[in-house]
């Protein structure tokens, strides 16, 4: 064990640059997992986030099969006006007996 302080010193430098590399190999990897976990996290939140919406489409359509096609709403108070007047006059047929 005649190591001169010259030894000594390169082996502790040589120690610590490989520990420094591992090191930085290490939080490379943790980085690059986390990013890999960050992305399968948004695609499965996106994922559930389609599934939801096709589970409410297909749950409206059941509940009305209609209700994706255009609603003319003038047509629709035409119509209620007009179920309106004939039950309006129904009523005072009823009410004149």
């Amino acid at each position: 064990m005649s190591q001169s302080p010259l030894d000594a010193f390169f082996l502790g430098r040589a120690t610590a640059t490989l520990l420094r590399d591992q090191a930085q190999h290490l939080f490379v990897e943790l980085l690059s997992q986390i990013g890999r976990f960050d992305a399968e996290q948004q695609q499965r939140l996106h994922q559930f986030m389609q599934e939801v919406q096709e589970r409410a489409q297909q749950e409206a359509q059941a509940v009305s099969p209609h209700a994706s096609e255009p609603v003319d709403w003038q047509a629709l108070v035409d119509d209620l006006r007009a179920e309106t007047a004939a039950l309006r006059t129904e009523l005072q047929r009823y009410r004149n007996r």
